[in-house]
């Protein structure tokens, strides 16, 4: 493979630190000593010059370990081009690994000049991050944390070998320092990832932090692309979905599925009602394309009456609870249910033809072990099931923190799907889709717009409306969940960076 951008759309495995050291490993055993190390340099030179061709100077912090090894041999291969190097190196208490030894050596015989102190750098100059590789474990101090700053504050493009100087590389957080605290993390305009590309840069902090995305697998011949596709990936970027096929002309809103929405407590006594988040989910899965949608206010019809609610979208068909056939129905619970979801909670796990858990339908089940007891008999009778929880609620869910959650996203996420046997929808800055069976996904698309009360419940009717539409099967609501996240980011992807995004406008966007 050659040096390849990556936009989000092309599928993409991703691994971790350990499927990376085995690739590493593998690879090296077929190739003479150094050359990985010189493939990553001449790969990193070749993208600082095209990046910053008419650079005064490029500056390239290099780091103890075989990351600053991979500097050091860029420092060579951009030198022997012409360009004006200069190279910071830290060393730490133990020996330079072996190659990145060599790399040293090979650097002061090409007459490298090094330097103690940044270089003054203006724009159209490149700073060059290898500080830290996959391997860190603890945040920069020191020297290395000053030199994150200068990359912070420079004018120049900063460009970070593998993954940003400390980031991890796992989870996308950034390392801690030894009470805890969050250590400095390099803000890349450019990453490229080298070998394999990390999940952490695609979830977490590494989503603003690595800035635009490169690849080179560093294989190149068919061979090393054989040995690499050897090794399994811990997940895959969420992949764009194939554009729909056009509705048939012999085909009826039957064709199509009927989704009922069963949320939105209003409780005029009380002075407080969620009935918008009920509706957003609504307007969601009818523009989604759901043949039909049904809605169950979870509240006497004198506290909020559907005239009331909304009159400009007469498709809307209202149904006490009582009313609906479950068992017939793509059902979407929880959204703005408040306390009342409790008193129809049980029925729609046991009744419901195929189901979407969002907001207090999946606090209910958190605080309820007989409730969480319904949702694991529904894998036991294969009735198709998604989990939306934002990282608060799966907290609940998994009787851990929060904190935790977002340090093992990927790991929180398959650890719901496998103990309830469903699809669940891990919300956040690189949203996990996790299924029993199957290899996890993490979406590329989405941004900060999306930061906006009701746009979970848009999610949430959406999936109900892509369910409707297809198989009852588990893979089915796996695929379904998968490509109403990603159409979900891209739309905010999309949106104008002038106009806020408001969960009203998205639902009337999708489709």
């Amino acid at each position: 493979m050659s040096l390849q951008r990556l936009d989000g759309h092309q599928p993409t495995a991703l691994h971790d630190i350990a499927s990376t050291r085995q690739l590493e490993q593998a690879l090296a055993a077929l190739l003479p000593s150094q050359t990985l190390m010189r493939r990553a340099g001449q790969s990193i030179g070749r993208l600082a010059m095209a990046l910053a061709p008419h650079a005064h100077t490029i500056w390239i912090a290099c780091g103890p370990g075989n990351n600053g090894g991979d500097g050091l041999e860029a420092a060579v291969f951009l030198h022997q081009a012409g360009m004006s190097v200069r190279v910071s190196h830290l060393t730490g208490k133990q020996a330079l690994p072996p190659d990145a030894q060599a790399a040293l050596q090979r650097a002061r015989v090409a007459g490298i000049e090094f330097i103690l102190t940044p270089p003054a750098m203006a724009p159209g100059d490149l700073a060059i991050d290898c500080l830290l590789g996959i391997g860190a474990s603890r945040a920069a101090t020191g020297d290395m944390a000053a030199w994150i700053k200068t990359m912070n504050e420079s004018s120049a493009t900063v460009l970070s070998a593998d993954q940003p100087t400390g980031l991890n590389v796992q989870n996308g957080q950034a390392l801690l320092h030894d009470d805890g605290t969050p250590g400095p993390v390099v803000h890349a305009d450019h990453t490229l990832m080298l070998l394999t590309a990390k999940p952490g840069l695609f979830m977490g902090q590494g989503r603003d932090a690595a800035g635009q995305l490169w690849l080179d697998d560093l294989s190149r011949d068919a061979a090393e692309q054989r040995w690499l596709m050897s090794v399994a990936p811990c997940s895959q970027l969420n992949p764009a979905p194939a554009p729909a096929d056009p509705r048939r002309h012999n085909s009826h809103k039957g064709s199509y599925g009927d989704v009922a929405i069963v949320g939105g407590e209003a409780l005029a006594e009380r002075g407080m009602g969620m009935t918008g988040a009920a509706l957003l989910a609504a307007s969601a899965a009818l523009h989604g394309g759901a043949g039909r949608v049904l809605i169950s206010l979870l509240a006497p019809l004198h506290a909020t009456s559907p005239t009331e609610v909304i009159p400009a979208q007469p498709e809307w068909m209202f149904r006490t609870f009582q009313a609906l056939d479950l068992h017939k129905l793509t059902v979407v619970c929880g959204c703005g249910g408040g306390l009342a979801v409790r008193r129809v909670i049980a029925e729609v796990l046991q009744r419901s033809l195929q189901l979407v858990l969002d907001a207090d339908a999946l606090n209910a089940i958190a605080q309820d072990a007989n409730l969480a007891q319904l949702l694991k008999n529904r894998s036991a009778r294969a009735m198709p099931t998604v989990l939306t929880p934002h990282p608060l609620e799966a907290a609940r869910l998994l009787n851990t923190t929060t904190a935790e959650i977002q340090a093992q996203r990927l790991h929180s996420a398959e650890a719901m799907a496998a103990l309830w046997g469903c699809t669940v929808v891990l919300k956040g800055s690189g949203t996990v889709i996790a299924c029993p069976g199957q290899i996890s996904r993490i979406n590329p698309t989405g941004n900060g717009q999306l930061a906006a009360a009701g746009t979970g419940d848009v999610l949430a009717g959406w999936i109900g409306a892509k369910l409707a539409q297809g198989p009852c099967t588990w893979l089915g609501a796996f695929e379904a969940a998968s490509q109403a996240v990603y159409q979900h980011g891209l739309l905010a992807d999309q949106w104008p960076a002038h106009q806020r995004l408001t969960a009203s406008a998205l639902a009337q966007q999708v489709s």
